[in-house]
């Protein structure tokens, strides 16, 4: 038997300031701010799946995500453009195939939005 999972625990992003970007990610996804900050450096988003791992001690500006690590998912793809806007998110390409669309959080990682 492998004692290695394959199940993914959490993704890290790398974030300039912990706080500023817990709050963002909290407002983006709905989601209250009334976790801790770990070790002066990491803030875990409790996700449906796997959680998001905000971490200010990994970042420097060669170490964003250029691509998308993982999409969020969406039922409404319209919808969810439309709200991104509306919070004055960065969004870096048009809504493609009808199915998702890409934007930056705050420090310039590039993440993705897709219908289910």
């Amino acid at each position: 038997m492998n004692p290695v999972l394959n199940q993914i625990g959490g993704v890290f992003i790398p974030v300039s300031n912990i706080e500023n970007a817990r709050d963002w990610y909290c407002d983006i996804l709905g989601l209250p701010v009334d976790g801790e900050i770990l070790f002066g450096h990491l803030y875990v988003l409790p996700m449906k799946g796997p959680d998001i791992v905000l971490d200010s001690k990994i970042y420097a500006e060669d170490k964003i995500y250029k691509v998308p690590a993982f999409q969020l998912s969406t039922n409404d793809i319209h919808q969810s453009y439309e709200f991104m806007r509306a919070k004055q998110v960065q969004i870096t390409t048009v809504i493609e195939h009808n199915k998702w669309f890409n934007f930056k959080d705050p420090d310039g990682n590039l993440l993705m939005v897709c219908k289910s």
